[in-house]
């Protein structure tokens, strides 16, 4: 027996069925941390609740205009209002809001706390130092996770990475432009601005976050998939922001030791190139004192 349906639930189900794909465009992208596919569903959730109830208020509209067109020698019936009517709709709205509230909130918590990292994540960072944290900053229920300072200024995007040489922090390895992170891991950033306010946007790894000068602000991703994930910074910061571009590039943890490892050992021999090299300005005197490249 053949099921007839009315258009408007055939039109909800057409939309349901192919929002996937169709709407791909106008949702979140995600795929590369949890929480970018917290705020990815709940964006969906959101998203197929107000296309429900535009396709109802538009077909009842649609059916209204059809109904009751104006004819000849007909005259239109004056209604002076309907109260069960209008409690119900104000009902409905109310009971939408409230819905929408409470999904939200249950899906908050995946999107601002950080999860565990995979047992090859946690042994990386194991080592990484002691976290405190607090309103602004949430640690992982093991309090495990390989933090990595983003610095914003115009126009570039700097990252640096644990192993100070010193306790001041100084000697850090650090990149420019791409962050380079462990798959399996939890990655919480620290982000700080040395001029103007800039926004750190990964979109397939979470929401926005504000770089604002004089005021730390933090996030976090766990990347599983080795690759690049690019973006660049959402608030326009002057002239140059259109290249102020930003990418993440994950690999498996035992390539970023190595990695790191690298980095470390670049920089300290930098740093004693360096160092002979004012030793030795120092040791002269007079016209000879000065470098002349």
């Amino acid at each position: 027996m053949a099921l007839i349906a009315s258009p408007a639930a055939l039109a909800v189900a057409i939309l349901l069925a192919f929002a996937p794909s169709a709407f791909g465009f106008f949702t979140p992208q995600s795929g590369g941390s949890p929480n970018a596919d917290s705020i990815d569903t709940l964006y969906k959730i959101v998203l197929y609740i107000a296309l429900f109830v535009f396709v109802v208020v538009e077909g009842a509209l649609g059916y209204a205009l059809y109904k009751f067109r104006a004819r000849r020698g007909r005259v239109a019936k004056q209604t002076h209002g309907n109260t069960r009517l209008e409690i119900a709709w104000t009902g409905a709205a109310v009971a939408i809001v409230v819905v929408l509230a409470v999904i939200t909130f249950i899906k908050l918590g995946s999107i601002i706390n950080p999860v565990n990292s995979d047992p090859s994540g946690a042994k990386l960072v194991g080592q990484t130092g002691v976290f405190f944290a607090s309103a602004e900053k949430r640690l992982p229920p093991d309090h495990k996770a390989l933090e990595i300072e983003v610095i914003g200024k115009q126009f570039v995007w700097q990252y640096v990475y644990p192993g100070a040489i010193n306790k001041d922090g100084l000697g850090a390895p650090y990149t420019y432009e791409q962050m380079v992170v462990p798959t399996h891991t939890t990655v919480l950033l620290k982000a700080i601005s040395e001029d103007v306010v800039h926004s750190w946007w990964i979109p397939e790894l979470g929401g926005k976050i504000q770089v604002i000068p004089g005021r730390p602000n933090y996030t976090w991703f766990k990347i599983d998939k080795p690759g690049i994930y690019r973006g660049q910074c959402a608030n326009i910061c002057g002239r140059g922001h259109a290249r102020m571009i930003a990418s993440v590039r994950a690999i498996p943890p035992a390539q970023f030791e190595a990695w790191l490892a690298r980095q470390k050992r670049w920089l300290a021999e930098a740093n004693a190139e360096a160092a002979k090299m004012r030793a030795n300005l120092e040791s002269k005197k007079g016209p000879a004192s000065v470098l002349n490249p």
